[in-house]
C-alpha cells in the first residue's frame, strides 16, 4: 500500500499539491488549522480562501509570464485554475474570481476526492518521519515558524503585506463614476466595462495625497522593521516615495474616457474591480493600506464618487513569512537538512496566488513521484513553473532573496531576438512558444 503524503496548510498551494498527488494515486491528508485557529486575514475555514485580492492577474499566455503559468497549470489538470475558470468574473484581460464560491468549490472538490482526507488540526512541530509538504503560506503560525527557524538554523525572513478595502457597489455615486476597462480591453462588452472609475482633478489629487500622508497608520511591534514586497506596497508608502508616484501606479489616468465629461481629462483615476459575481462588492484596485480604520474611511471618502461609500471590509496589514529557499531547499523543493519535508507556496518566496498554487502543483507531483518510485526531474527553466522553482532553489542570490512574481526576467534568453521595446512582442511570444513545447514534453514524459 502506498504511504500517505501529509500536507500542512489548505490554501491554494496545499490544495493544489493534494489534488496533483492524489490524482497520481497517492493518498493525502491535508492538515489545516482553520477555523480552530484563526488568522488576521482569513474569514472562513474554507480551503483555498483568497484574502488579499480576487485577481489572478493577466490571462494572456502569449505575452505575459503569469498568463503562461495559467496555461501550464491548466495543461496539468490544476484544480485551482479549473475552479478559477468556473468562477470567473469580468476583468478585462485579467482573470478575476468570485472569491467565496471559488473557495467553497475548492473545498468541495478536495473533500469529494476519494484519496484526500482533511484534518482540522494545528501542526506546531516539524515532523521527524513520513512524507510532508509544508504549504502554510505567509501566515504560518508562530509555533510552526519557530520550529522551522530552529530546524534550519536561520530565522524565517519576513515582509509585510497589505490588503485593500472592499466597497458596497450601491454606495457609489454613479453620477461621478463610470464603467470602463483601461483601453477598453476585453473580448466582450462586459469585460470592456469591468472596472469602475473615479476621476480626480489636480487639486483633488493633491488634497488626497496630503490627507494620505497625514493619516494615522498602523504601528509595528517593538523592534519590528517593515520590509515590503514591491508588488504589494501600501498606498501610503508609495505616496511617501513622491507626490506623483500614485499617478504612475494604481491611479494612472491613461486609457480612460469619462463618459460624464468626455472632454475633460482626469489628473488621476481610482479604479474599482468587481469582487463577487453579483457585482455588489468592489475591490479598490492597488489600494493596499496600513491606515487605521477611522483614517481609512475619512481619507477614502475624499475620492470623487466614494463620498458616501460603505465598506464591506477595510484594508489592513499583516506580517508574511518566507524561508531563504536558495539556501535551504534542493531542486526537488526538499529541505536539505530533512529531505522528507518539502516546502510549497508563498512560504518558499514566490509572490502571488498563481505562483503559490504553481509551486503547490509542482511539489505535489514531485512528492508523489518519489513515493511511487518514479522520481521526476524538475521542469525545464525555460517554462514558467521551471523558471520559478529554479529561481527559489538556487537561481536567486541568497543574501538578497525577496519574494518574486513570475516574470520573463527569470527565463533563459532566447537567442537571436531583437532587444528593446519594438522587439518585445516577438521576444515574449518566443518565450511562451518555447515554454509550451517544453512543458508539454515534461507532462507527456510522466505518462
Amino acid at each position: 500500500m502506498t504511504e500517505r503524503l501529509n500536507i500542512i496548510g489548505g490554501g491554494l498551494a496545499g490544495s493544489e499539491a493534494a489534488w496533483q498527488a492524489a490524482n497520481m494515486g497517492v493518498p493525502v491528508t491535508i492538515h489545516e488549522m482553520r477555523p480552530k485557529v484563526e488568522t488576521f486575514a482569513h474569514q472562513t475555514g474554507n480551503l483555498g480562501e483568497m484574502v488579499c485580492s480576487n485577481s489572478f492577474r493577466s490571462d494572456d499566455s502569449e505575452q505575459n509570464a503569469v498568463g503562461l503559468l495559467h496555461w501550464e497549470m491548466r495543461q496539468a489538470g490544476g484544480l485551482i485554475m479549473s475552479t478559477a475558470d468556473k468562477h470567473r468574473l469580468p476583468a478585462g484581460g485579467a482573470l478575476a474570481v468570485d472569491r467565496e464560491p471559488f473557495a467553497e468549490s475548492v473545498t468541495e472538490a478536495i473533500k469529494a476526492h476519494p484519496l484526500i482526507d482533511v484534518s482540522y488540526d494545528e501542526i506546531t512541530e516539524l515532523p521527524t518521519d513520513g512524507h510532508w509538504i509544508i504549504a502554510t503560506g505567509p501566515l504560518t503560525s508562530d509555533a510552526l515558524s519557530a520550529a522551522i527557524a530552529q530546524a534550519t538554523g536561520a530565522d524565517a525572513l519576513a515582509f509585510f503585506d497589505a490588503i485593500a478595502p472592499i466597497v458596497y457597489a450601491d454606495s457609489i455615486n454613479m453620477d461621478v463614476a463610470w464603467l470602463q476597462s483601461r483601453y477598453d480591453k476585453g473580448a466582450t462588452e462586459e469585460e470592456q466595462k469591468a472596472y469602475l472609475n473615479c476621476p480626480m482633478d489636480q487639486d483633488q489629487y493633491y488634497a488626497f495625497i496630503d490627507a494620505l500622508l497625514a493619516s494615522e497608520q498602523a504601528e509595528f511591534r517593538d523592534g519590528e522593521t517593515a520590509k515590503y514586497f514591491d508588488g504589494c506596497l501600501p498606498i501610503e508608502v508609495m505616496a511617501e516615495r513622491g507626490r506623483e508616484t500614485l499617478r504612475f501606479g494604481p491611479m494612472k489616468p491613461v486609457g480612460l474616457t469619462n463618459t460624464h465629461k468626455p472632454d475633460v481629462k482626469a489628473y488621476a483615476v481610482v479604479q474599482l474591480r468587481r469582487d463577487n459575481a453579483l457585482g455588489t462588492l468592489l475591490n479598490i484596485v492597488g489600494f493596499q493600506t496600513k491606515m487605521k480604520y477611522g483614517a481609512q474611511t475619512e481619507v477614502l471618502r475624499m475620492i470623487p464618487g466614494l463620498e458616501d461609500a460603505r465598506f464591506a471590509r477595510l484594508g489592513g496589514i499583516h506580517r508574511n513569512s518566507f524561508i531563504n529557499s536558495p539556501t535551504l531547499l534542493d531542486d526537488q523543493m526538499r529541505l536539505k537538512s530533512q529531505p522528507h519535508i518539502r516546502f510549497a507556496g508563498q512560504i518558499t518566496g514566490v509572490e502571488g496566488y498563481v505562483e503559490s498554487a504553481g509551486m503547490g502543483l509542482l511539489a505535489g507531483r514531485l512528492a508523489a513521484a518519489e513515493m511511487l518510485g518514479k522520481p521526476l526531474t524538475a521542469p525545464a527553466p525555460e517554462t514558467a513553473t521551471g523558471a520559478l522553482v529554479t529561481h527559489i532553489t538556487g537561481g536567486a542570490e541568497a543574501k538578497t532573496f525577496q519574494p518574486m512574481n513570475v516574470n520573463f526576467g527569470l527565463f533563459p534568453l532566447v537567442e537571436g531576438l531583437k532587444g528593446g521595446r519594438r522587439g518585445r512582442k516577438d521576444r515574449y511570444k518566443a518565450y511562451t512558444d518555447r515554454a509550451k513545447t517544453l512543458w508539454t514534453e515534461w507532462l507527456d514524459a510522466q505518462g
